[in-house]
Formats: C-alpha cells, structure tokens, sequence
C-alpha cells in the first residue's frame, strides 16, 4: 500500500517553514538576533533545535544516527507511553520499523490512521495527546498521527493548542472514515444489553441505535478502550462502541455494523515530525499556518485577502484564544458613543481625554490553504500577511491526501451481523 505522508527532509532549520516566518512581537516568540549565542550559532549551522530537554541516554544516542539507530534496536516500547518517559527513537535506513505514536489503545481509529499513513510502522500507544508529542520530541518515536477535525463532531481543539505549544512540523494527513460497530461478549444478543459504552462522541454519533435499543449509554476516554473494558473485565450484558478491528483485538463478538447515525463520517488526521518536509509543487500540497492580528475594523478580511488576491483557496480556518496573552487593552472613542445610562469611568493618567479603554479577547487563527509553499504566490502572501501579523508561524506544508473517500477502508467486517 502506497504511503500517504512523506518522509521528513535532513534536519535543518533552514528549510523550516515555521523558522523562516519569526514572529515580529512580544507574543512569547524570539527572533534569532535574540537567541542565545549556542542556539544562533546552530541556528547558523543548519542544525535542528529540539525545543524539549532529552534524557541523558537520548541526548547521547542524538549525536548521530549510528547512535541512534544503536538505542533504538536496545530499546523496544511495548507498554502505552507516559509523559514522564524519556529515549531514543529509530531513525530512518536502519531496519527498524518506523515507529509512530498515536493516542489511545490498540484498536483505536487513531491507530488505523497510523497504519494508513505509514504501511508496515510499528504503532506506539500513548495515554494523552500530549504525551503523543512529547515521544515525537523525545527520540521515542518517528512520527505521530493525531486527530485534527472530524466531519461531524468538529474540530479537536487540544490538539490546534498542542500544535502551537510544541515545535513539530505538520508533515502529512490523513483521512480516514469512521465505521463504528456495537461490540459484546460471544455469545451475547443485542436484547440482553443494559449498558453500552464509548467515547462520548461515538455514542453521539450513534445515538439513533442506541436509543432504539433502551440501553444506558455510558462515556469512557476511547473507543478501544471501551472494548479493552469489557473483555478484561468480562462484563456480561454491557456493549462497546469500537472498530471492528477492536473486536478482532479484544475477541468481542459484532451485534451490529455500521451504527452511526450518519454515513458521511470522516475524521482527520495530522501526521507529526521532529523536521518538516522540503515543500514541491509536482502534486497537490497543503499549508498550515497559525498568526494573531491587532485589533481594528476589517483586520481579519484584509489578512484573508492577501490569499483571495493570489487565488488561494482555503479549507479550514479555527480561532483559539491565546493562552499567553488571553486578554489585550484597546480604546474606544468618547466622542463615537451615546450618551450612557450610567457614568462612563475616567481615562487612565496619560492617555487621551476622548478616549475609553477596555478590555478584549485576544485570538489565534489557523488556517489551511491548498497550496505549497514552494510557489511564489503563496510566499507573496506570506509576505503580505506578515506586514499585518504581529505573529506568524507556518505549521507545515505536507502532501494532500487524494485518496478516495471509501468506507470499506474503515475496515468494515465481513461476518457482522445485519444493522439493527
């Protein structure tokens, strides 16, 4: 099966998109000129920066990929991974199977998404999203595929602050669908279910079913865990909401296929590296970007038109409130508002007398766009946009993933009964 993601450039940051566009403001960003003097001479070098301390035995496997290849083949994860855990992670040519981080247990729909990005990877489990990213950070592992955006229940607002929070590179997508089956016990009916359990959005998305059947839904962190529960535990007349390769995993028994209420459910999902692509324009690419912008009338329509202008279709756009500074000052102009029912309050020492300040909320935007950032009309309207920008930084600019919206890929069962 052919890859959907591209495998990251030697590390420089040089070619780093998110290093190219420094953010120009006192938003919690430096600019080279004000970095330390080791970090701008590797800066200068072409060397990668980790922005995450490693462990004594990582650091030493980094210093080249002789060791860390050597770390790797001494050191094999098996167990889901914590964030207080620290290594080496494979790097590429050494016989290893690339090993890729996913959030969740064995049976998740993030772990299928792993495997469609990166046929033959050795998927590793990880407890949080963020622990996910720090195994990436960490040499642990090669990459993480994480879920960005699902078609019905939206966007997955951790992951867009973890983007901004860590310094990995968005360096493809996946899409995959989502085939949610109720799962039980063998030898258990459909009639003898008192309680099924799920994520909370997969019992949404079945509600419908769910409903019909009378049972006493329940909401748990995972779809495979869900599955994990019951037959750990061996919890007789209680169903799990999970893929059927959960059933396979867990030997649980399929009640019923396809139970979402909706056909069209499609979840997205970022593949995550240490280093990021060398951007092309011999196929269709995608470009994430995340800036902030001050405060006035029409500021958020005049950054979009930088891409309007250049004809820049853009996919997705996502405010998040920026936690560095969630809160920004601005003025009003006396002489612009009514007369109050209720005294206005006085202006500050030292500021104009017809103005009012007040407090505001101040926002992050990403933005994906379909177009790579090796052409020149797209770096024209990063330029532009940063004229504008007090903050700019690009996430990443990856291949599109083309490939059919097939449900079947959702690894549909052949033998599951007929949906109830």
């Amino acid at each position: 099966m052919t890859s959907l993601v591209s495998s990251p450039a030697r590390p420089s940051l040089r070619l780093s998109p998110s290093d190219q566009l420094v953010p120009r403001s006192s938003h919690g960003s430096s600019s080279p000129s004000s970095m330390p003097a080791p970090d701008r001479a590797r800066l200068s070098s072409g060397s990668s920066l980790i922005g995450q301390p490693l462990s004594r035995a990582a650091a030493a496997a980094s210093r080249s990929r002789h060791g860390r290849a050597a770390a790797v083949v001494a050191r094999a994860v098996q167990e889901p991974l914590s964030g207080s855990e620290g290594g080496a992670a494979n790097g590429n040519g050494t016989g290893v199977p690339l090993r890729v981080a996913y959030q969740g247990v064995p049976g998740a729909y993030s772990e299928m998404a792993a495997m469609r990005a990166y046929p033959g990877c050795s998927p590793v489990p990880c407890d949080q999203f963020d622990d996910a990213f720090k195994a990436v950070e960490q040499w642990l592992v090669g990459r993480a595929v994480l879920p960005i955006e699902n078609s019905l229940g939206g966007s997955i607002h951790r992951n867009y602050d973890l983007l901004l929070r860590h310094r990995l590179h968005i360096v493809g997508e996946v899409q995959l669908p989502v085939h949610h089956c109720l799962l039980a016990l063998p030898g258990t009916t459909p009639d003898q279910l008192t309680r099924v359990l799920s994520h909370p959005q997969a019992l949404a998305q079945c509600e419908a079913t769910l409903t019909r059947l009378g049972v006493v839904q329940e909401a748990v962190y995972d779809t495979a865990g869900a599955a994990q529960m019951v037959a750990s535990q061996k919890m007789e007349g209680v169903g799990a909401v999970a893929s059927t390769r959960a059933a396979e995993i867990y030997g649980l028994d399929i009640l019923a296929d396809g139970i979402q209420d909706e056909a069209d459910n499609f979840t997205r999902f970022l593949a995550l590296a240490r280093d990021p692509i060398l951007p092309s324009t011999d196929r269709p690419f995608k470009t994430s970007i995340v800036f902030t912008l001050q405060s006035g009338p029409g500021v958020l329509f005049k950054a979009l038109s930088v891409f309007a202008l250049r004809d820049i279709n853009l996919t997705k756009i996502e405010s998040r409130p920026h936690r560095d500074k969630p809160l920004y000052v601005d003025w009003l102009d006396r002489s612009s508002l009514p007369s109050p029912a209720t005294p206005l309050p006085p202006t500050p020492a030292g500021a104009a007398q017809e103005s009012l300040a007040y407090q505001s909320f101040d926002y992050l935007f990403y933005v994906d766009f379909q177009a790579s950032l090796a052409e020149p009309r797209v770096q024209n309207a990063m330029r532009h946009l940063q004229e504008m920008a007090p903050f700019l930084r690009v996430l990443g600019s990856y291949p599109m993933d083309l490939s059919p919206m097939d449900h079947s890929t959702a690894g549909a069962g052949s033998g599951a009964q007929a949906r109830l």
